[in-house]
């Protein structure tokens, strides 16, 4: 869905002088493309894997001084534009969720597809590991973590058998996991929805790695620090992301005037403009490229008023 975010993104990035913010930078696939399209634009990538910023730095080496990468999560947006001396900016893009990077190195522990150490840290220089949180937590909380953040309705279930298991030998790997989760599910919850553990394991990514609070602080942020006429692009990929995603979008583009006013004062008018028909889905097309875009869901925005969120 790259092309779409490029043209969403183009009204307010083909300005001389624009400033895009790739909140979260990965391998720079991203970066590369705005900087390529968009030839007057300067780029500033955030990532908080070290390993993500050295390998896109030198795919983006090119570029020279037209590319910033700082080390930081999409939370600390703000405090990043602060710390460079750019009031507002006017194109931003979050791709939300794991890297493929991070999905396709063994030793990260993200996929459940293959035996690796539970990690799960994005910025492994910090934090709990999904296996400390597995062999550490209460079993309140773990139902509460995979109810909440993998909607998995079998997470008793789940956590009687975590914790049962986790008495004997701690928690280490992902595949004695995978298998508990495949061996304490009834045969009925097996039959739909692809592997069994991938909701423990999006649960368990999004707790160690603070996804939706950080999400919570950088959407609002983001929409504070856009310019007027500037775009905001989001990809996201769970409903929990989309979700809260769409109430800031959507609370951003609604009036705020009480009922009844027959003149509506500019203060109380809306500042976002929906760029998107609710949430966009892939096309086949770009499912057949890329086989995870398939749970894309993709929202777009641009700030109409100056006044502050």
């Amino acid at each position: 869905m790259l092309q779409r975010c490029l043209d969403l993104l183009a009204p307010a990035l083909e300005r001389p002088g624009a400033v895009v913010v790739d909140c979260t930078l990965g391998l720079g696939g991203h970066s590369e493309a705005l900087l390529t399209r968009f030839p007057e634009a300067h780029l500033i990538g955030l990532d908080r894997d070290k390993e993500a910023l050295r390998l896109s730095g030198e795919r983006l080496a090119p570029f020279g001084d037209r590319a910033t990468l700082v080390h930081a999560i999409y939370a600390d947006l703000a405090e990043v534009l602060d710390g460079l001396g750019i009031p507002a900016v006017q194109g931003i893009l979050f791709d939300l969720g794991v890297s493929s990077m991070q999905l396709d190195e063994a030793d990260r522990g993200f996929a459940y597809a293959q035996d690796a150490p539970l990690d799960m840290r994005m910025d492994q220089t910090t934090g709990i590991s999904a296996a400390e949180v597995l062999n550490s937590y209460a079993p309140g909380e773990l139902v509460r973590i995979l109810r909440q953040y993998g909607e998995e309705k079998q997470a008793k279930r789940i956590v009687s058998a975590i914790v049962r298991e986790r008495e004997k030998e701690p928690f280490s790997n992902s595949a004695r996991l995978v298998e508990l989760i495949r061996d304490s599910l009834p045969q009925a919850a097996k039959r739909t929805g692809g592997n069994p553990a991938k909701r423990t394991f999006q649960a368990l990514r999004i707790e160690v790695n603070g996804e939706l609070s950080g999400l919570e602080r950088a959407i609002p942020a983001a929409v504070d620090r856009i310019a007027v006429g500037g775009r905001i692009a989001v990809l996201s990929y769970h409903s929990l992301e989309d979700r809260l995603v769409k109430q800031v979008f959507a609370a951003g583009a609604t009036s705020t005037a009480p009922p009844g006013l027959p003149v509506v004062p500019e203060k109380y008018q809306p500042k976002l403009k929906l760029l998107t028909r609710g949430a966009e889905l892939p096309t086949e097309e770009e499912i057949a490229e890329n086989r995870r875009a398939a749970p894309a869901r993709f929202r777009g925005v641009e700030r109409i008023r100056e006044a502050r969120l």
